[in-house]
């Protein structure tokens, strides 16, 4: 498999229920190549986002067995909250670690506009890896 592919598929597990670290393989990628940091910034960015996507649906889904009196843990009332105050931008958080999974997950639940929460979940997943990329490989040896 090539490095994209990789990338794409180890962001998507990242966002789903697989606990996975999608920046140390970003870090791989880049240490290997860091020429291909657009493209792996597009397929880390799409993958997780489709992972959260993934995700929204199973707590879309999830509805139907899983009334508000089971949504009792500190994470997930802290979660319930932000999405109930802030709405689909709440979703700009999604790349947080536990928090974001569950965010995806409730605002799937709480049956958030798909396209706005997939457009939040997009950019802030999307912000993260490219602060992380600027953060440890940001300078003129990416451009070479």
């Amino acid at each position: 498999m090539e490095p994209l592919s990789l990338m794409f598929s180890g962001a998507f597990m990242a966002a789903t229920v697989l606990p996975g670290g999608s920046e140390l393989l970003l870090f791989g990628f880049l240490t290997a190549k860091p020429q291909a940091w657009v493209g792996l910034l597009i397929a880390a960015s799409l993958g997780n986002t489709l992972g959260a996507m993934t995700s929204y649906a199973l707590g879309r889904v999830g509805r139907k067995v899983i009334t508000p009196e089971k949504l009792a843990s500190k994470s997930t009332s802290t979660s319930l909250n932000w999405l109930e105050r802030y709405g689909y931008w709440a979703l700009l958080l999604s790349w947080l670690p536990v928090i974001g999974d569950i965010l995806c997950l409730l605002a799937g639940w709480l049956k958030l506009p798909l396209l706005p929460s997939s457009l939040m979940m997009l950019i802030g997943k999307t912000l993260r890896y490219g602060v992380f990329i600027g953060l440890f490989f940001g300078g003129s040896e990416m451009l070479v």
